[in-house]
């Protein structure tokens, strides 16, 4: 059965409405969620055939506003203005202004590098363009489908081929477009190594009106309509009814999780639901050890360094012996304390106060960890082993 806008009631109007209900005249702003719905962490992955599936994109979390003129704001979980953070997408998103017309997206920036999300690169740009963040404005300040035919997937299938189109069963579109092809040398300061996409998962209000009180299910087939012109730069995620063969296929390609979305729920701000369940892989990463942290005269933690930034400090999986092998190796002689200087721009903020030796020479360690927190350090780091020297080339 078709599913059709529901009528505001007369003491209740839409906010997308005139006065007679006449839409042509739709009023600015569209008022934003007062905090953006958010996926709960869960052991297990729901299961029943009122679910729906998707890939957890490693990005960061961008609601986009279009007032269907050319005007786009771009807006971030805390609801900070984010278009000079991003500019790239908010250009993509005023040349297609016409097409999308007035609308609110959400969804997520990515880094893609070929491969897999980069949630690194990501975090460079936040640093480095995002240190002067610009407050809300009040008018912004207020709170505010069928599926992709993927009823064929199997575990065997997702496990088999990389993501690429919408239109196969057994692929997230994800990585569609490349599976994928490399991104244009000129699209908003892309190079052929990655660069940013949007990823949409949701549709809060279109030209009809606030889709918020719809199904996801509906709001995700409006989405797709909306969005689906083939554009790697811009595209909609795909719903899978198997969770089980997402799953899967996420495990062996090393993506950070799958998304559980009831299609019957409406879009519910914050973490007040149990609609959309989140269950995540465990990070592994390939790190350079640039210092030994110190204390008491035993190697106390090893500091990290991932692509150039500072990753935090790891001391779990540091047994005795490692501790010992790592001191006698190290141990600084007093009069070299200070020749090797700190490789970041900065001291971080939590080795302040640490007795830490930096390293003339680093060594790389393999590290699991939940996530990288928006600081851009690992959570609960773990040392799995010591990697050996990359040959010179």
């Amino acid at each position: 059965m078709e599913q059709t806008w529901p009528q505001p009631l007369p003491d209740d109007p839409s906010p997308f409405a005139g006065p007679d209900g006449d839409r042509s005249g739709l009023p600015l702003p569209i008022p934003l969620p007062a905090e953006p719905m958010a996926p709960l962490s869960a052991a297990e992955l729901p299961s029943g055939d009122g679910w729906g599936y998707q890939l957890k994109w490693d990005g960061v979390r961008i609601l986009a506003r279009l007032d269907g003129n050319g005007g786009v704001e771009l807006f971030s979980r805390k609801l900070y203005l984010k278009n000079g953070v991003y500019p790239e997408i908010a250009l993509l998103l005023e040349a297609k202004a016409g097409a999308l017309g007035r609308c609110l997206l959400d969804g997520e920036v990515v880094w893609w590098d070929g491969i897999r999300p980069n949630f690194q690169q990501v975090l460079k740009r936040e640093r480095s363009r995002g240190l002067a963040r610009q407050p809300l404005s009040a008018d912004a300040a207020q709170p505010a489908t069928a599926m992709p035919d993927a009823s064929a997937a199997s575990a065997a299938d997702m496990a088999a081929v990389p993501p690429a189109n919408a239109g196969s069963a057994a692929r997230p579109n994800a990585v569609r477009a490349a599976a994928m092809k490399p991104l244009p040398a000129d699209a908003g300061g892309r190079s052929s190594s990655g660069g940013l996409v949007y990823v949409l998962f949701d549709l809060l209000a279109d030209e009809s009106g606030d889709l918020r009180a719809l199904p996801y299910e509906e709001r995700h087939r409006r989405l797709a309509a909306l969005c689906g012109d083939g554009d790697p730069r811009l595209f909609v995620t795909d719903l899978f009814p198997d969770g089980e063969a997402l799953w899967s296929w996420v495990e062996a390609n090393r993506w950070e999780g799958v998304v559980g979305k009831r299609l019957s729920s409406p879009y519910r701000e914050g973490k007040k639901h149990r609609d959309w369940l989140k269950k995540k892989t465990e990070l592994v990463l390939d790190v350079d050890i640039v210092g030994l942290k110190w204390r008491g005269g035993i190697v106390a933690s090893l500091v990290m360094e991932l692509e150039g930034e500072y990753l935090g400090s790891v001391s779990l999986g540091l047994n005795e012996a490692l501790r010992s092998v790592l001191a006698s190796t190290f141990r600084p002689q007093r009069s070299h304390l200070a020749v090797v200087a700190c490789p970041f721009p900065a001291l971080p903020d939590d080795l302040k106060h640490e007795d830490v030796q930096w390293l003339s020479l680093p060594f790389r360690c393999r590290v699991t960890g939940l996530e990288l927190t928006s600081a851009g350090q690992l959570r609960h780091p773990k040392l799995v082993t010591f990697l050996p020297k990359e040959p010179l080339a």
